[in-house]
């Protein structure tokens, strides 16, 4: 998957572009962990009820530049993209992956996309 400056998760109508005031301290202030390559990757569970043992998290990675980035919504051991739209507790997945996207947006990280 390569980095885009809008994307939006599989199934999600609302789509979300990076900010243009985005800084590197600001990624590592909300938990991104800066890789050998420079790239910011997030990783946070959608699970409610279980944090530490994911059924589903949302990954979130930016690119070395702060150009780009991708997001998905992972199956646990993180190796399969889902569809939280259509899951049974897709509410409770809902809540948690809105509450971090606005989280996201007020530090200047992403921006929704007018529709």
């Amino acid at each position: 998957m390569a980095f885009d400056k809008t994307t939006q998760l599989q199934g999600d109508d609302q789509a979300y572009t990076i900010s243009d005031g985005i800084k590197k301290f600001s990624l590592r202030d909300v938990g991104f962990n800066e890789s050998k390559n420079g790239s910011f990757t997030l990783k946070r569970s959608l699970d409610p009820t279980s944090p530490y043992s994911a059924t589903v998290e949302l990954k979130v990675t930016v690119n070395s530049d702060l150009t780009g980035f991708k997001m998905a919504a992972v199956a646990g051991n993180g190796l399969r993209e889902v569809n939280i739209f259509k899951m049974e507790r897709k509410d409770a997945f809902l809540e948690q992956f809105h509450y971090i996207m606005e989280n996201l947006a007020e530090r200047e990280i992403i921006v929704p996309v007018a529709h």
